[in-house]
């Protein structure tokens, strides 16, 4: 039996994959679950399609994260914080405070996508980088200064 995957499924395939299964995992599971639509004629047309339309959607996503990574390159983002003795840090810059400090450069950005090793506990300029969709990536530059 041949069956479109709609959703990816890790021992068949990835959605939009035409697969030969037996009759009864795609009766009984794949079709049920949802997982799977029957590969008839008028299914594969609008399969080809709806390809077409996701490529669309998924090509003007890539360009909006391009022009996001763009803007990420070129900005510094300054963030101050209280020093101690020897330029010490009271306390840590972690992606909150760059989220905070990106919505104040006027770029929207979810904590989840910034990827930071660890708290930066020091002064200077550091590279972080920044998960995009589309799978496109920028690194932003984050500038840590003492407060007066």
């Amino acid at each position: 039996m041949n069956v479109i995957l709609k959703e990816n499924v890790a021992s068949l395939g990835k959605a939009g994959d035409t697969v030969n299964v037996s009759a009864g995992y795609g009766r009984n599971y794949l079709i049920p679950k949802g997982l799977a639509i029957e590969a008839s004629s008028k299914n594969v047309k609008a399969l080809e399609h709806e390809r077409r339309h996701i490529l669309q959607v998924a090509e003007k996503e890539r360009k909006k994260a391009e022009a996001i990574a763009e803007k990420l390159r070129e900005i510094t983002c300054t963030i101050a914080r209280r020093v101690g003795e020897q330029d010490k840090l009271f306390g840590s810059v972690g992606t909150k405070d760059i989220e905070k400090a990106l919505l104040d450069e006027g770029i929207e950005i979810e904590r989840k996508n910034i990827i930071l090793e660890e708290p930066l506990k020091s002064l200077g300029e550091f590279s972080v980088k920044i998960k995009l969709p589309a799978g496109t990536s920028a690194e932003v530059k984050i500038k840590i200064v003492g407060e007066d």
